[in-house]
């Protein structure tokens, strides 16, 4: 069985007030985005406009929510590498012995 590598990214985002929000993405992109709607949500801020995720405005502004609090406020977009098994879907030719 051979093996693809893909690319997950994890969003983790808690503070004391509650349960942790916990996400799993398929690209940067996605996960920055969930990042800044989340916050946006926390802060009760107005959600941003659709167009293309910046990862530093979105970092920041995550930072400036945790140091409200920073002893019970947390944030972190993690990227994991996870082999995925691919199968077998044809196998090469094997003469026949005689």
């Amino acid at each position: 069985m051979s093996f693809e590598v893909v690319s997950v990214y994890t969003l983790l985002v808690g503070d004391a007030g509650g349960p942790p929000t916990v996400s799993v993405h398929t690209t940067a992109d996605d996960a920055w985005r969930a990042l800044d709607a989340e916050v946006r949500r926390r802060c009760r801020m107005r959600p941003r406009p659709r167009r293309r995720m910046d990862a530093e405005a979105a970092t920041r502004l995550a930072d400036a929510w945790r140091a409200g609090e920073p002893d019970s406020r947390f944030w972190n977009v993690a990227v994991h590498r996870l082999p995925v098994p691919l199968p077998e879907i044809a196998r090469s030719a094997v003469p026949a012995s005689r």
